[in-house]
């Protein structure tokens, strides 16, 4: 269903900027988490955990052959019984270091604690990208950032909306392999399982 989503919102949005944005910001996170490097990094602000956008990208990394691109989620509250991939804690962000790439995910202005490891991120060498609502200290500490403004959302443009664009451009924007015909069937394949299968339970 996801894809089926992110092909209307194409088309609903063709002839903005949202499109293009979209996939020269996934162009560039797909260029910074090469398959040698320290991966992929995803964090939100203590209000906004950004686990849907961390499901589309394990989902992309899958269908896309791109394992480089399946992220580890950074959460501001871990509990104890939560399963591995949803435990990691914003301790992590203290070993984060050259080659890693942090994706901060931030609607609203995160708070100082975070701004804070996100600055130490960037100055240990790791490579910092934002998708933000306009905030300039999110802002100056990436090196390549996707503002959705309070105008944007005025017009029905949203965060969330261009998180699926970024996630599903992300998954195209490789150079399709010798089997890159029968890549994209398979992944055809699984969008109509998905499309009459029950829902899924919650990432």
């Amino acid at each position: 269903m996801d894809a089926v989503r992110v092909a209307l919102l194409r088309e609903v949005l063709a002839g903005t900027q949202w499109p293009s944005a979209a996939r020269r910001f996934a162009g560039v996170l797909r260029s910074s988490v090469v398959p040698q490097g320290g991966g992929l990094l995803l964090v939100g602000t203590e209000e906004y955990e950004p686990w849907h956008l961390a499901a589309h990208l394990v989902d992309e990394a899958a269908w896309s052959g791109q394992p480089e691109l399946n992220p580890t989620l950074v959460r501001h509250r871990v509990r104890p019984e939560d399963p591995a991939h949803l435990a990691v804690g914003l301790g992590r962000l203290r070993a984060v270091g050259r080659g890693e790439t942090l994706l901060v995910v931030a609607p609203e202005q995160p708070d100082s604690g975070l701004l804070e490891r996100v600055h130490d991120a960037r100055r240990a060498g790791a490579t910092v990208l934002s998708l933000d609502g306009g905030d300039p200290e999110v802002h100056g500490l990436a090196h390549e950032a996707l503002t959705v403004a309070a105008a944007d959302m005025e017009h029905g443009v949203d965060l969330d909306t261009v998180q699926h664009l970024v996630s599903a451009a992300a998954g195209e924007n490789s150079v399709p392999g010798p089997r890159g015909r029968r890549r994209f069937r398979d992944r055809l394949s699984r969008l109509a399982e998905q499309l009459t299968a029950p829902p899924p339970a919650r990432w």
